[in-house]
């Protein structure tokens, strides 16, 4: 499958808006809606917007989105297929994501980073490309970009968990795909594993 990655830049905002809204989740997948808003958001903004909910879940976590993305608090790539979004990955510095309760940065990482690191927090694939290699595309592009940018580690938090437990939706990504790229456990607490790639 020939993808395109792409930064996520203010040019694309309402593309992955698009691809929230209309093709990272089926209608009747559990894990979503999802606007990715969390990895960046405090407990209390996250308390916040919920409280906004109501009757339209959909709604209200779009906008929320909208605000963040125009104040630029959410970063990472957009994969393409066929000039349309398929895929998304939630990654930057460790030092852009909020400390909240979902702790999509372990408590322990930051007491074990060796310098500026890159973060890989969250996959989200659509449905009907879901292990087709759109994670591994997106890994290796952040991979790619740390490097250039200075990173000295790029970094994914999973959790130790059977495929079967899942099911068919990882949203930080199994361990196999970090193994595949070359990275291996640095840490691990309370059965999260800081899988770590040394640029």
């Amino acid at each position: 499958m020939n993808l395109l990655i792409k930064k996520l830049t203010p040019d694309l905002n309402q593309v992955y808006l698009d691809f929230f809204d209309k093709r990272a989740f089926s209608e009747t997948d559990v894990n979503g809606p999802c606007y990715c808003t969390c990895p960046t958001q405090t407990s209390d903004e996250i308390d916040l917007m919920v409280s906004e909910i109501g009757d339209d879940i959909k709604g209200t976590l779009h906008r929320h989105a909208a605000m963040m993305l125009e104040e630029g608090k959410i970063n990472g790539y957009l994969a393409f297929y066929e000039d349309a979004p398929i895929g998304w990955c939630n990654a930057a510095d460790i030092k852009k994501y909020a400390k909240n309760r979902y702790k999509f940065i372990p408590d322990f990482a930051g007491d074990i980073t060796i310098g500026k690191t890159m973060s890989v927090v969250c996959f989200a694939i659509a449905p009907e490309y879901r292990g087709m290699g759109v994670s591994t595309a997106l890994l290796e592009r952040v991979i790619a970009d740390a490097g250039a940018e200075g990173f000295a580690a790029v970094e994914g938090y999973v959790h130790r968990i059977t495929e079967m437990e899942w099911g068919d939706f990882n949203f930080k990504g199994p361990m196999r795909l970090y193994e595949k790229l070359g990275f291996a456990p640095a840490a691990e607490q309370d059965g999260i594993v800081i899988m770590r790639k040394t640029l």
